[in-house]
């Protein structure tokens, strides 16, 4: 196997590395009916003029299974953060008591929890095309060199490799989405 196709290998899997990483963050976000601070990532806060994440400008703590409390370094920031958290539209209502805000999660129903694996499946999907965009471009490539003098034979080879990498992937994101679909409907 050439050099420059060792390389081409390497990053394909890298890319496809990264769009699991991704899809496991997503995945966390969507709450199984535990309260976990990684529920509040990705929301920023306006923390004197500039939008800040509201885990570098609080100490988020988890009580319980289902209360989260959030206590903001500087006291002025309890509204800010309040008021985010709505505008985020996660699903749950802030409770401001002067010091901290607590976060209550209702327990969820049965509707709701198939919403959750909806939205969970939505996001495997947008990983698994994700990959399949990735195997098409290492496969333009891998034809871009057989234009310039790769042979053939090296040339199928590497599209057979470059499509298991892509069935291992995605049998990945299969499994992460199956692992969290177990995670939700657990009651």
């Amino acid at each position: 196997m050439s050099v420059e196709v060792e390389l081409l290998m390497k990053d394909t899997e890298e890319l496809m590395r990264k769009s699991i990483s991704h899809l496991e963050s997503e995945l966390a976000k969507v709450r199984a009916g535990k309260a976990t601070p990684q529920m509040l990532d990705g929301i920023h806060v306006d923390y004197y003029g500039n939008p800040t994440l509201i885990s570098q400008v609080a100490n988020i703590s988890v009580v319980d299974a289902r209360t989260l409390t959030i206590q903001p370094w500087e006291k002025n920031m309890l509204q800010p953060i309040e008021r985010s958290i709505l505008q985020a539209n996660i699903g749950i209502t802030p409770q401001n008591d002067g010091s901290i805000i607590r976060i209550f999660l209702p327990p969820m129903t049965e509707e709701r929890r198939k919403e959750l694996v909806k939205r969970s499946n939505n996001e495997g999907e947008h990983a698994k095309v994700a990959v399949r965009n990735i195997r098409r471009d290492a496969i333009e490539k891998v034809k871009k060199a057989q234009k310039d003098g790769l042979s053939e034979d090296a040339a199928k080879d590497t599209e057979a490799d470059i499509q298991e990498m892509t069935d291992r992937f995605i049998a990945l994101v299969e499994k992460h989405l199956a692992a969290k679909e177990k995670e939700i409907m657990h009651v």
